[in-house]
């Protein structure tokens, strides 16, 4: 099993140093994850910066986590999925929205769903999508805008879910409640 040093403050590089105590001040602790990225001080940077710039988007609370949960799960991130419920959870994010994710069943809600199977379809088909595929997003009440910031959200995920996998990062204890397995 391969696995990469998940660093703290102190075993991390110069670069990288300055970045996870951000990440402690913002989350009170350093997620493993950012430990991991640690190694690459840019790669950190650009994790920390696509976040930042994905929560401004036009989604809401729900939005964001249709695209985090649909990408994690699609991808079977042991770390992200388990996180990312956490996450929804101090968002006050439906349980039931969550669950669904989680477990690959459609929303109830329309409009959501909508943006769960463009998220999938974008990822399943790297980015190749239809004029239908468009147009059944638009007619969901999306547009244009929302597309472009569905690839912002997945260069995040890749980010965080390919590492997760390559280091094997261990799921933060307060996230561990919320283990997952695809």
């Amino acid at each position: 099993m391969t696995t990469l040093k998940v660093h703290d403050i102190e075993s991390a590089t110069e670069g990288s140093k300055g970045l996870l105590e951000s990440s402690n001040k913002a989350y009170g602790m350093i997620p493993g994850l950012h430990g991991v990225l640690a190694a690459s001080p840019k790669l950190l940077e650009a994790y920390q910066t696509l976040h930042q710039l994905f929560t401004e988007t036009s989604f809401n609370e729900e939005e964001l986590t249709v695209v985090w949960q649909a990408i994690n799960v699609e991808h079977a991130c042991h770390y992200c999925v388990p996180a990312h419920t956490g996450i929804a959870k101090m968002m006050k994010v439906d349980d039931a929205i969550t669950e669904a994710l989680r477990n690959e069943t459609p929303l109830a809600d329309a409009k959501l769903e909508a943006l769960r199977t463009m998220t999938l379809t974008i990822v399943r088909n790297r980015g190749n999508v239809t004029q239908e595929d468009l147009d059944t997003f638009y007619a969901a009440g999306y547009g244009e805008q929302q597309v472009l910031e569905i690839i912002l959200g997945l260069s995040q995920k890749v980010i965080s879910n390919y590492t997760n996998h390559i280091a094997h990062t261990p799921v933060d204890a307060a996230f561990e409640k919320f283990a997952w397995s695809k």
